[in-house]
């Protein structure tokens, strides 16, 4: 079956580059007939090794900033002929879109012209992202009406989301419960596209401190920003202290806006900032616990990579990280206020705390980047069946 991939991002830090990153070495791996349609380099370059083909395309500068490392060229419709070419050249099967980027837009509008089969799948919840965000226009409002006005944002930004994807023949999500919402308001079936974890780099074995070394080290990795829920990390700082427990850390891996904020509020935390390969393995691997208070992630590769690293997860009920973690066995499902709670009750009992560790690993080694993929690809069949 021959794929063209549109992904949302590839080279950034977040989890559709993670992903798709993953998904271009699984069909290498397998001598698959795969093209990337991606963001890259400075000059338009197409590049063909066997059976994998890569197109790369710089965004100019009408492109605007999402992230500190995300961006949205709304001229990027100047290289539909060249994509064109491309894919006359290459003959798909199927496109699969990540999103409605920039790329996947032209995907999407792609396979309409070329009367190509069209797949999607869900990445980010960019719903609940357009109301968080939105909190600084509403702030101004009367306090009884922003949370009807959020709610519309929210609403509204789903229909939108909803209508992009029933355009696709087949849907991917990374939870069950995605799944569901994306079947119910896009009315396309939808199987799940999980994620997986290289168990060989992220282990416990990594771990470097000693065990003379008895301080608490909380972890969390991702973007700092508003939609990831990072201040709850200054709340367990103040409830922690507030308990008259101080023998912790915290160690922040990542960016974002929200940095400065935080370094003004964790007086006790470690940041240094993006990490990979051998090194981030091994700062996952000296946690003790990874405090991960995002209700917006779709899955959380972060929390799947501490589980691999033998680092119990605390993670709120809401979004894909409560489908990784099962509750006072890898880690707790707990509501914000809560965290600071099953932060002590991690400390006081290491008979519990390493129970849950081996249990992290274990959970983890079920898991492999390429039964995910070979689900996909399963899947793709019904896309063309159709």
């Amino acid at each position: 079956m021959r794929v063209a991939y549109f992904p949302d991002s590839f080279h950034e830090v977040n989890g559709v580059a993670h992903t798709s990153r993953q998904f271009q070495a699984f069909a290498q791996r397998r001598g698959l007939p795969f093209l990337c349609v991606r963001a890259g380099d400075r000059t338009p370059r197409l590049l063909i090794e066997d059976h994998l083909w890569t197109l790369e395309l710089p965004r100019g500068p009408l492109s605007f900033g999402l992230e500190r490392d995300l961006r949205f060229d709304v001229a990027f419709f100047r290289f539909i002929p060249l994509i064109t070419r491309t894919l006359h050249r290459f003959q798909p099967d199927l496109i699969h879109i990540t999103g409605p980027s920039d790329n996947g837009l032209i995907g999407a509008a792609l396979a309409h012209h070329l009367r190509l089969p069209l797949v999607a799948s869900w990445h980010t919840n960019l719903h609940q992202y357009a109301a968080t965000r939105a909190r600084w226009l509403i702030r101004r409002l009367p306090p009884s009406m922003r949370p009807r006005v959020a709610r519309f944002i929210q609403d509204s930004s789903l229909d939108l989301m909803a209508w992009f994807y029933s355009l696709a023949r087949v849907l991917f999500a990374p939870n069950p419960g995605l799944c569901t919402l994306l079947e119910q308001h896009a009315y396309r079936p939808c199987h799940l596209m999980q994620r997986g974890v290289d168990t060989n780099l992220f282990t416990p074995v990594r771990r470097t401190r000693t065990h003379e070394d008895t301080t608490i080290i909380l972890g969390y990795a991702g973007r700092l920003s508003v939609e990831k829920n990072v201040a709850l990390l200054a709340q367990v700082h103040q409830q922690l202290t507030g308990h008259g427990f101080t023998n912790f850390r915290f160690l922040i891996l990542g960016h974002g806006a929200e940095e400065t904020w935080l370094r003004n509020h964790l007086p006790n935390a470690d940041f240094p900032g993006v990490l990979r390969g051998p090194s981030l393995a091994t700062a996952y691997a000296n946690m003790d616990a990874f405090v991960f208070p995002s209700h917006t992630d779709t899955f959380g590769n972060a929390v799947l990579e501490a589980l691999a690293s033998g680092v119990p997860a605390i993670v709120t009920p809401t979004g894909g990280p409560a489908s990784i973690v099962c509750d006072g066995c890898t880690g707790f499902i707990r509501a914000d206020s809560a965290f600071a709670d099953a932060v002590l009750r991690l400390a006081s009992d290491p008979a519990l705390h390493n129970r849950m560790r081996a249990a992290a690993r274990i959970r983890a080694l079920r898991t492999s980047w390429d039964s995910v993929f070979e689900s996909v690809y399963t899947h793709y069949g019904a896309a063309l069946n159709e």
